[in-house]
């Protein structure tokens, strides 16, 4: 049960289940790369622009979906406007709970949105804006770091 708690304060964005709703309430929970990937199978997530236009959407593999909208690489709504600041997402492991709460969030007004993105990103910070990058390890310089990596 204890691993069970210390999984939902990693990730408060887990939707299945009943109480769905409460687990919103964990606040400020950001997932490395490397959970994301591995922690759920399917994910809804809201991407929005610098002036605040949203974008929801659903996919199997939440980094590189990511990665694809800050690099402009999916045409449509989110590329014509600029929305590629990942501010809430939330996994789970069964398709059809994700397809349906993506339907659900598109539904709502603008204002529910924004109370959802609040509850666990008050200051609307770019949950994803270090994926990707180079870790420098302490006492490490990032070219020292990728010269370890090439061998």
């Amino acid at each position: 049960m204890a691993e069970r708690t210390r999984r939902r304060e990693r990730n408060p964005g887990n939707v299945c289940g009943a109480n769905a709703d409460a687990r919103y309430s964990l606040a400020n929970a950001v997932l490395t790369s490397f959970a994301v990937r591995n922690e759920y199978r399917y994910w809804v997530y809201i991407v929005a622009s610098i002036t605040g236009t949203l974008y929801t959407g659903m996919t199997g593999d939440l980094y590189t979906r990511i990665m694809q909208h800050k690099a402009g690489e999916i045409e449509g709504f989110s590329k014509t406007h600029g929305c590629n600041r990942l501010v809430h997402y939330a996994g789970c492991n069964d398709v059809i709970v994700m397809i349906n709460r993506e339907k659900q969030i598109k539904s709502w007004r603008r204002k529910k949105k924004i109370d959802l993105i609040e509850k666990s990103n008050p200051r609307w910070e770019d949950l994803a804006q270090s994926w990707g990058r180079k870790m420098k390890l302490k006492g490490e310089s990032i070219e020292a770091n990728s010269l370890n990596l090439r061998g």
